[in-house]
């Protein structure tokens, strides 16, 4: 169960990666006010836990009806995480957050009299809830029909999604303090280990989809 809880972990913080949501959020909103900027936190990652639920309790169900196999799902979603790995690994994914947040900057500054939501996009879509986090929690339960396998597997993500509202409302301290030294290195780490869960999943679809013995 222990295992569980903590394969859970790793590959959600992989997948939604908190450790880089305060610099981005902080960047986001510089020109925002505080009450607004404390808005967007809760309301960004209340959408996302909505969002991920769906797709934990109802993603079976939708792939049935576009006739798509689980074991098919496995081996797409594995081979999906396994680029979103390799993008960790390589700090592409990082540059690509950090362009889209810059961006997200340039409109506030030229918008200034406006408060703009982005609650919905890009924070709780695709920065929280985006495609690698969305895979995993369907591969998860996939994977794990039981009670509280699931509720191990759900904890796993409630606490990432905890921080990632923790990096929100502390967003400008813990961009000092972690610096870009300790924030590359835990995504280099824990990006072996979504590389490893991926392939994990792979050879799990290869192998159910053709009666492979374990």
């Amino acid at each position: 169960m222990i295992s569980l809880f903590l394969a859970s972990f790793v590959t959600f913080f992989v997948a939604i990666d908190p450790v880089a949501m305060a610099p981005m959020f902080t960047t986001m909103t510089s020109r925002m006010s505080p009450a607004w900027r404390r808005t967007m936190a809760w309301k960004s990652v209340a959408i996302a836990t909505g969002i991920l639920l769906s797709f934990a309790f109802g993603g079976a169900w939708l792939l049935a009806q576009i006739h798509v196999s689980m074991d098919a799902f496995r081996i797409a979603g594995g081979l999906l995480l396994f680029l979103i790995a390799v993008d960790m690994l390589f700090e592409k994914r990082s540059e690509r957050r950090e362009e889209r947040a810059e961006q997200v900057a340039a409109h506030q500054a030229e918008h200034p009299e406006h408060q703009d939501d982005i609650s919905v996009f890009p924070l709780a879509i695709p920065l929280i809830a985006g495609p690698g986090a969305i895979a995993s929690i369907m591969l998860f339960f996939a994977q794990y029909p039981g009670a509280l396998e699931r509720a191990l597997v759900l904890a796993g993500v409630a606490t990432n999604l905890a921080l990632c509202l923790i990096a929100f409302l502390a967003a400008g301290p813990i961009a000092r303090v972690m610096g870009p030294t300790i924030g590359s290195m835990l995504t280099r780490v824990f990006g072996i280990l979504l590389a490893a869960l991926a392939a994990q999943f792979v050879v799990d679809g290869i192998r159910n989809a053709f009666g492979i013995g374990g």
